[in-house]
């Protein structure tokens, strides 16, 4: 157990910050041979998220201009602006910041590379996530990568169906998986799906190689494009490797009016909430009026990878130094 008097040292090894560096040159090169453009925008930000499990960090400045600013919990909306203004395909490698969150696989303060394509379907964008986990990890990834349906994790892990079960079927099925009925009383449809991927699904997911789950409820799809085959569900999907979710992506949704409708379904649900109600960013939806280009977008956990590649057991492994010590 670590003394006041050794706090000051970081929590990762010097091997592990050197596998740090190579891992950053890596994915560099990997984008740099693709002709894909490192973009660079701001951390300290106008505009908060709106969704409801996301909350961002507010920083006021002493003695200055009386409204806040926030720390980014994504480059998102900034990269979708580059992309409406012309950029053509980009990435991005930054910190990003979400609440206060604190465990094995989690800091306040984390790093994930971004990226875009245009002219993409989401079926492409997954198959250069695998291509550059492949190229990452190496020998850490062995077996062929799996694409299962939200629906198919839901009907072949827990034997339900997110997508035609009632609220009540759900909430037994996670009583089942013994959730306290007084947490389950509190749940909404969406919450109780979370439950049950969070804690039943999305840990037995990718044991032996990658898994992406896709077509997410249409009631999850946050900023990507409804199915034009199915509007149940959403084009958005999320990568899995040994239990733990490395990546969620979208086919992004280019319609300001129905993005502005979403973010006002936020903010009344966070009303309901008692939560924080935060203005829309006016800027995201400007630029996608004035025209997103159609495209695949994905961010993928980059201190998670690292333990994956490395063996690391918490993600205090792989940083210089974790929130609790910054």
């Amino acid at each position: 157990m670590s003394t006041p008097t050794d706090e000051w040292r970081p929590g990762a090894s010097l091997e592990r910050l050197k596998q740090r560096a190579a891992m950053l040159a890596e994915i560099r090169a990997f984008f740099a041979a693709r002709g894909v453009l490192e973009v660079d925008t701001p951390q300290l930000v106008n505009a908060a998220v709106t969704d409801v499990n996301i909350h961002s960090a507010e920083v006021r400045w002493p003695g200055g201009d009386a409204r806040p600013r926030y720390l980014h919990t994504s480059p998102e909306y900034a990269m979708k602006r580059l992309l409406a203004a012309g950029s053509g395909d980009i990435y991005q490698l930054c910190h990003v910041f979400r609440g206060d969150e604190q465990g094995q696989f989690h800091n306040s303060e984390f790093m994930i590379v971004e990226w875009y394509r245009r002219g993409w379907a989401f079926a492409a964008l997954m198959e250069e996530v695998d291509a550059l986990l492949r190229a990452l990890l190496a020998a850490a990834v062995l077996a062929p990568t799996r694409y299962l349906s939200y629906e198919q994790a839901f009907v072949t892990t827990l034997d339900c169906n997110p997508l035609t079960d009632s609220d009540a079927a759900l909430a037994a099925r996670a009583r089942q998986a013994g959730f306290d009925d007084a947490l389950l009383q509190r749940c909404e449809r969406d919450a109780l799906l979370d439950l049950l991927m969070g804690a039943c699904i999305g840990p037995r997911l990718g044991l032996d190689g990658p898994v992406f789950v896709h077509r997410y409820p249409a009631s999850q799809a946050a900023l990507a494009r409804l199915d034009p085959a199915d509007a149940r569900v959403a084009l958005r999907f999320e990568l899995y490797l040994r239990g733990v979710e490395l990546a969620n992506g979208f086919e992004e949704l280019g319609d300001a009016a129905e993005q502005r409708r979403r973010f006002e379904a936020d903010q009344r649900t966070r009303a309901a909430r008692n939560l924080p109600v935060p203005a829309m960013d006016e800027y995201l939806l400007a630029a996608l009026a004035a025209g997103l280009p159609p495209c695949a977008g994905v961010a993928l956990g980059f201190d998670r990878l690292l333990m994956l590649g490395s063996g690391a057991q918490r993600i205090d492994e792989v940083m210089a130094f974790t929130s609790a010590r910054a």
